[in-house]
């Protein structure tokens, strides 16, 4: 047995043909068009629409079709009583570039920078050398290279610096991510 052909003319009329008996294959020749539509889904903003619309959105014929829709509330509706919240109120955050050197714009004839790679040999230049080259000019370093007078840092085992630099807040990338119980026996200063 086939299923029955519906046809859906001008949404209040339902014609239903019955099949013969024999075994066909049956076709639906309504289309999604003559359909309801979920309205909810398409936004009428404050522009769309008749004057007479307008006014009986604004009686409140309406409800499920919001009016404002570009403006973001600052607070949240508690029952019918609006509370504002000041944490939602945007604010324009405008910096005083009164005595600022830099212009703004950036010509496209300016020249490409370009820079070397970031060494290690620059990296150690950077942090280390100047404390080194300080220790040296006040005779702070030993016979075997190392400082008289260390930070905690430079008193670190390999082992110790290596826990204390893979611990939540450093700023090592590293694809191992530490146990929580790696962690434990490292003093904080």
């Amino acid at each position: 047995m086939s299923l029955a052909i519906c046809l859906n003319k001008c949404f209040d009329k339902l014609l239903v043909v019955q099949p013969s008996l024999d075994i066909r294959r049956s076709i639906c020749l309504s289309s999604a068009t003559c359909g309801k539509r979920n309205f909810r889904k398409f936004s009428l903003g404050n522009k769309r629409g008749t004057r007479d619309f307008k006014l009986r959105r604004a009686a409140g014929q309406f409800p499920d079709m919001p009016v404002h829709t570009d403006v973001k509330p600052v607070g949240y509706f508690y029952g019918k009583k609006f509370v504002v919240v000041p944490e939602m109120i945007p604010e324009l955050v405008v910096p005083d570039l009164k005595d600022f050197k830099l212009k703004p714009y950036v010509s496209y004839r300016t020249p490409a920078i370009a820079e070397d790679p970031f060494t290690p040999q620059a990296l150690f230049d950077a942090v280390y050398m100047p404390k080194i080259i300080d220790d040296y000019k006040k005779g702070k370093i030993l016979e075997d290279g190392s400082s008289e007078v260390g930070d905690l840092l430079e008193k670190l085992t390999p082992e110790e610096a290596i826990k204390k630099a893979r611990m939540t807040g450093s700023d090592i990338r590293s694809e191992r991510v530490p146990k929580h119980w790696e962690c434990l026996d490292i003093k904080l200063e």
